[in-house]
């Protein structure tokens, strides 16, 4: 329980810093640079883990860290930047907050992670909490923004879990550096290709590229990864239901706006979900399929003991 507890909090960083990155994002960043905003925000994340933790990819993790880039951080990033620019913070928020189911019902065939009732049920309370705090109305709404939001949703969702499939037996620090310097490097080309020379940037907007690319990418993926690594990813996608809550509540704190009754009623839904879905006792991440199987050696020893 106690263990549970520690990789909850652990893993509860990435939302909140998620969050946080909503505002610092509209706030301060370009809003007609999507790739130079994914690249900026993956590339500098991946050196500075990079450089903390000096490995370089090994056998299939070349080709890994390279799938794992283009969807985690690459189209996964860009899809987020313009969903942001496209629709409202309520409704882009909602979209993502289907994430938890998406990712169960992934999870079941990638790493046969059968998802319980309680967690559907935790997943479904805490989506109508999400809803209940964002939804305001469908003006604003264009039908391109909502689908990128739900192919960042996707797209994420897929990721996440195949790096959960992929991730055993591997440093959790060195693969995340690997994915985000790919996903950097992707994106670096087709943004000069697209968008033209980068953008001049003021001394905000580079303190803020400092945010999103050391706390909400590097620290906040880091975080994530490790969640995913000691936690079914039922619980992970649970957890991220902070992220819109955070959203919410920084508003409110920062920005001035008003929590209303309804948006109360919401944030404890969300937060219940997030709490009830929390498992008492989660055993150990399965070993994969090749440490499962007996040695040839070890099969010979036993059946001459057994004879």
């Amino acid at each position: 329980m106690e263990a549970n507890s520690r990789w909850v909090a652990v893993t509860a960083v990435a939302p909140v810093a998620w969050g946080a990155n909503y505002y610092v994002t509209h706030e301060f960043l370009p809003a007609d640079r999507p790739l130079y905003g994914a690249a900026l925000r993956a590339l500098p994340a991946g050196l500075v883990l990079l450089a903390l933790r000096r490995q370089r990819p090994r056998g299939a993790w070349w080709w890994r860290s390279a799938v794992l880039g283009l969807l985690n951080m690459s189209v996964f990033f860009v899809l987020v930047y313009t969903a942001s620019q496209l629709l409202p913070t309520s409704v882009a928020s909602t979209v993502m907050a289907v994430s938890p189911l998406t990712m169960m019902l992934i999870a079941w065939p990638l790493v046969s992670e059968r998802p319980r009732p309680t967690q559907l049920a935790c997943a479904v309370l805490g989506l109508g909490g999400v809803c209940l705090m964002l939804l305001t109305g469908v003006e604003g709404t264009s039908v391109p923004g909502v689908l990128a939001s739900a192919a960042a949703m996707l797209v994420s969702a897929f990721g996440h879990v195949l790096t959960k499939r992929w991730n055993a037996g591997t440093d959790v620090l060195a693969s995340t550096a690997w994915q985000l310097t790919a996903g950097g490097l992707f994106l670096l080309p087709v943004a000069a290709a697209v968008e033209g020379p980068p953008p001049a940037l003021s001394a905000p907007a580079l303190l803020a590229f400092g945010y999103v690319s050391l706390v909400a990418t590097a620290l906040a993926f880091v975080a994530w990864f490790t969640g995913l690594r000691h936690l079914s990813a039922g619980t992970v996608g649970l957890i991220g239901l902070l992220n819109p809550v955070t959203g919410v509540l920084l508003g409110t704190a920062v920005a001035g706006e008003v929590l209303t009754g309804r948006q109360l009623c919401g944030l404890v839904l969300a937060l219940a979900g997030v709490v009830l879905g929390r498992p008492r006792r989660e055993g150990p991440p399965p070993l994969p399929e090749e440490n499962r199987r007996p040695s040839r050696r070890g099969s010979e020893r036993r059946g001459r003991l057994l004879s």
